[in-house]
């Protein structure tokens, strides 16, 4: 049996969200009907809003169902971009954290492209912190200009967490609009959308233990977004398609119970994290932590580690060779010849970068699993390098 420590990528459903999509998936009935089926598939959806929104600190009439965290993000940065530049031209200006999810960057990207904005890409520190003086004087030279600033909760691939609560600070001074995609943060660290003061969030099933093609935009009363989807009108307006019921329900279930039981199994993840990080560095001592050394500062589950002489896709193989799940960072960018983003803007050599897996721990994790990566990273580690020499000496064809 393998063993899966890539829990940020996509972590196994809980039971619970489990039994109460499958039971779900058993009835009949779209949420927009007004016949007896319809509305008993609409009360299952409202009353999935309303546990969605205990849950995170929000008001029902807050909590926008979307198909994922890309759908979210990009709600949230195009469609709030729209609504501002459309009330006021000058506001054309996006701040965006660095190391970004590509949800938000590639969103950002296409808005400078075919909408005319401006980006400007806050820089972190080599903890992988997003600089928050950098930001006040980003917005300090023509806050005027600024349609939103967008600053993830928690880094996906080292895990540090963000000033986001500073972040928001600084925007209300100036009445900027903030969003964050925290879909690492929820069921990991204390996650309160109202009293944050965000004006969105974006939220995703398949990272709380929910289902794949399942999440949702938290959006502030005042916080409008243009849409993106046009139809039935669905969600406000904000978001037209037939709701997902089963899908829908299942989330809410996952983020309830991952709330509820966030503390427990934070510890237990910080333990198991702190335990892998001695296996590896005792077993190869030059291997390198990244993110912020602080469990505390850290989301509790991930483990991000640079190897020197190695290529990281050569390690990630070779382990999954040996039946251990891993990745080279986020599982959207797999593949893509080229070191990560968020490494070069913590300022990490390309080289370096380069031998770069992230271990992510979920629900299902264990000691076992820690010690399997034990036993196996010193000779994957020995063979990596040894295949990366025979490759830099070998002749040219």
């Amino acid at each position: 049996m393998a063993v899966y420590l890539d829990h940020a990528a996509s972590t196994p459903m809980l039971p619970e969200a489990r039994s109460a999509m499958l039971e779900e998936s058993t009835r009949t009935g779209n949420a927009s009907s007004l016949h007896t089926a319809g509305r008993r598939a609409r009360r299952v959806v409202e009353e999935s809003r309303e546990l969605l929104a205990e849950a995170l600190g929000a008001r029902p009439s807050e909590v926008v169902f979307t198909s994922g965290g890309t759908e979210a993000d990009n709600l949230a940065v195009k469609g709030l971009f729209w609504a501002r530049h459309e009330a006021d031209p000058r506001r054309s200006r996006i701040l965006v954290g660095a190391i970004e999810h590509h949800a938000v960057l590639d969103a950002v990207e296409w808005l400078v492209r075919h909408e005319g904005a401006e980006v400007t890409w806050l820089p972190v520190d080599r903890l992988g912190r997003l600089d928050v003086a950098a930001a006040e004087r980003a917005v300090a030279t023509d806050p005027a200009s600024v349609a939103l600033i967008t600053v993830m909760w928690a880094n996906n691939e080292v895990g540090t967490l963000q000033p986001v609560e500073d972040i928001v600070a600084l925007a209300t001074r100036y009445g900027i609009p903030v969003h964050s995609d925290a879909v690492q943060a929820v069921g990991h660290l204390p996650v309160d959308f109202g009293a944050v003061g965000l004006d969105a969030m974006t939220v995703s099933g398949h990272k709380t233990g929910g289902p794949l093609g399942a999440g949702a935009l938290l959006l502030r009363r005042g916080a409008v977004p243009v849409a993106l989807l046009h139809g039935g009108g669905q969600e406000g307006g904000l978001r037209s398609g037939t709701l997902a019921t089963p899908l829908v329900l299942g989330l809410a279930t996952a983020v309830g119970q991952a709330v509820a039981e966030r503390e427990a199994l934070a510890r237990r993840l910080t333990g198991l994290s702190e335990r892998l990080v001695r296996a590896v560095l005792s077993r190869v001592p030059d291997a390198v932590l990244r993110g912020d050394p602080d469990p505390s500062r850290r989301l509790p589950g991930i483990v991000h580690l640079t190897f020197p002489g190695c290529e990281g896709d050569s390690l990630l193989y070779l382990l999954d060779a040996r039946g251990i799940e891993c990745s080279t960072g986020s599982a959207c960018q797999v593949g893509l010849p080229r070191p990560s983003h968020v490494l070069l803007a913590m300022g990490v050599d390309e080289d370096d970068a380069r031998g770069a897996l992230r271990f992510s721990l979920g629900h299902t994790s264990t000691r076992a699993d820690v010690d399997a990566l034990a036993d196996a990273i010193a000779p994957v580690v020995d063979r990596a390098r040894r295949a990366g020499l025979v490759g830099a000496v070998r002749p040219a064809s």
